[in-house]
């Protein structure tokens, strides 16, 4: 059984940073790839950024590129997302994921999903 635990939220005006982690239990990431995604009040669940199954290469929603950057540390089986430039739209819980499929742009490719980590950003 894979368990994911985030952290890291909370609130921030705009304009600044937060770095969300995402704690997986036991060779998680030898076994699945990693996502984030988040949901906003009213809203469905969305992709925010991924890595390939190999762990290499790195997938970004537009909304966020170039402000958002994925990252994870494979010793101890947690992973990042670095968060700069935040803005209002920014808003949301947001949600790490464990997969086995190659689809890491929709909710139903992922297998494990943390409880979430809100965040939210004044203006």
């Amino acid at each position: 059984q894979v368990q994911l635990v985030e952290s890291g939220g909370g609130l921030v005006q705009a304009g600044g940073s937060l770095r969300l982690s995402c704690a997986a239990s036991g060779r998680t990431f030898s076994n699945y790839a990693m996502g984030w995604f988040r949901q906003a009040p009213g809203k469905d669940r969305e992709f925010v950024a991924a890595f390939s199954r190999t762990g290499q290469s790195t997938y970004y929603a537009d909304s966020v590129k170039g402000r958002f950057t994925i990252s994870r540390d494979n010793a101890n089986d947690t992973m990042y997302l670095q968060m700069n430039s935040l803005k209002p739209e920014d808003t949301a819980v947001y949600y790490c994921a464990a997969r086995k499929s190659p689809y890491y742009r929709s909710t139903q490719g992922y297998d494990y999903w943390g409880q979430g980590t809100q965040v939210t950003v004044s203006s």
